[in-house]
């Protein structure tokens, strides 16, 4: 009974020292997990760089001039010159439409001019021999003189007026003819022979003509506000288009808006494009490059060093071996960088990559 009491207790003690063994050593690998946790924590100094981007957004390429041609009188088609294609230069016929009261009312008004000549005629002869009458004492009264003046002048202002009347209809029928108010591509015909077009009626849903200027082109492309300042006049940008992938295309900035859409929040650029060989069309869609270049240096941080959470954008600064959150906002960014704003201060450490788990104050061993 000794012998078996003394193997039990041998047994036990053997226990506990395995016990108190495997307890240090588990104490001692937590210990170094952790140390080598702090000492994973990778930092950086924060610090200023030029970051030079290139933007690409979708644009519309329009004719540089376009109009559309409508009938100013209430008329008939004639004669159509052009077709849909058509080249034609400046003040070329395009149409000609018929009003048949016009000419009613512009031998109305020739007749009127002619009555009103012969009346002014007479009142001025009458004048005339009444003036030389009174030249001797006594024969005219002076009130039969002035009434033969006004007489005259009346019937001169009714023959000016006549005249007048004349010059308007002259000008309205002029209407009937359509011609080409600048150089360019007839894109639209909407009328044929004998159709009725006016400004009142169903003539006047849609134009007679669209006349377009194929051979300049307008580049029009709506910036972002937060790329606003990085544009100016003269820069170049390139495009492509999605008929021609292969070709890639030039242009100029020619004109900036200014101003903002309030809609949009961007702001409308345009670019003049040559298109003398007529390989691009209004109306296409170009994907734009446009290059940003750095006007000046700002902090520039990896993407993984930016925490991206519910709140906002954050990045951690480490402050006496502390965490700081600081809040941030993004601006131009490339593939794996990105340029932020906010209350930083070059030589900052931060953390290289931060996650949710690092809360504020956590304590950070560099």
């Amino acid at each position: 009974m000794n012998t078996k009491i003394f193997s039990t207790g041998l047994l036990s003690t053997g226990f506990l020292m395995l016990t108190a063994i495997y307890g240090c050593g588990h104490s001692e690998s937590k210990v170094a997990a952790k140390k080598e946790k702090e000492a994973s924590i990778a930092t950086f100094d924060l610090k200023k760089e030029k970051l030079s981007t290139q933007l690409n957004l979708p644009g519309e390429l329009i004719a540089f001039q376009q109009v559309d041609l409508y009938a100013k009188v209430s008329s008939f088609v004639k004669s159509l010159k052009v077709d849909i294609g058509s080249e034609v230069s400046k003040g070329q016929l395009l149409m000609t439409l018929e009003a048949p009261e016009m000419t009613s009312q512009l031998a109305a008004t020739q007749s009127r001019i002619k009555a009103q000549e012969a009346i002014y005629t007479a009142s001025k002869a009458n004048y005339n021999r009444l003036y030389e009458t009174s030249k001797t004492p006594g024969t005219i009264s002076t009130n039969d003189l002035d009434q033969a003046m006004a007489k005259k002048n009346s019937d001169l202002a009714q023959l000016e007026a006549a005249k007048a009347a004349y010059k308007e209809v002259g000008s309205v029928q002029d209407y009937l003819t359509i011609r080409a108010p600048f150089s360019g591509i007839i894109s639209a015909r909407n009328v044929n022979l004998g159709a009725y077009v006016g400004p009142t009626g169903k003539g006047s849903d849609l134009p007679l003509f669209t006349l377009q200027d194929q051979k300049n082109l307008r580049l029009a492309v709506s910036i972002p506000e937060v790329y606003t300042g990085y544009l100016k006049a003269g820069d170049e940008v390139s495009f492509s288009v999605k008929s021609l992938p292969n070709q890639t295309f030039k242009a100029k900035v020619k004109r900036l808006s200014g101003a903002l859409d309030v809609r949009l929040r961007s702001e409308r650029v345009e670019m003049d494009v040559p298109n003398a060989s007529k390989v691009l069309l209004p109306g296409m869609v170009a994907e734009l490059n446009i290059p940003l270049p750095a006007n000046a240096s700002t902090f520039i941080i990896s993407k993984k060093a930016l925490l991206d959470t519910s709140e906002g954008l954050f990045v951690l600064k480490v402050a006496d071996n502390k965490a700081v959150k600081v809040a941030v906002k993004k601006g131009r960014e490339t593939e794996d960088k990105v340029e932020v704003f906010g209350e930083l201060a070059e030589g900052d450490k931060l953390v290289a990559e931060p996650t949710e788990e690092m809360h504020e104050g956590m304590v950070i061993k560099p």
